[in-house]
């Protein structure tokens, strides 16, 4: 019995990839074609979590023609509690101006 060529098999490799749809890739290199055949998770699991509530934000922007006026709570109250941690100097550092200053300093 003799032995079968390599070109014999790539041959037939190659057939049979055509026949069942497949994609051919003698040399065994990583493609993806494993993880791309999947189905795609996002709009299952987008289901899984229910819909976000209205807020503030969002009443107001869908509104915005009737000029309405709206007090965001949370927003206030966020801002006053920056403001006095920024005038006990514990707020947030400022930012730099430009990468050429610094460098001079």
């Amino acid at each position: 019995m003799s032995a079968v060529t390599r070109a014999r098999l790539l041959d037939l490799m190659k057939a049979q990839c055509e026949v069942f749809s497949t994609t051919y890739n003698p040399d065994g290199v990583r493609m993806g074609n494993k993880i791309l055949r999947q189905r795609l998770r996002g709009p299952t699991l987008a289901k899984y979590y229910p819909p976000r509530g209205p807020t503030v934000n969002t009443l107001e922007r869908a509104f915005r023609g009737l000029k309405l006026e709206t007090i965001n709570e949370q927003a206030e109250d966020r801002l006053e509690h920056l403001a006095g941690v920024k005038q006990r100097g514990k707020g947030a550092p400022k930012k730099r101006r430009s990468a050429v200053k610094a460098k001079k300093k």
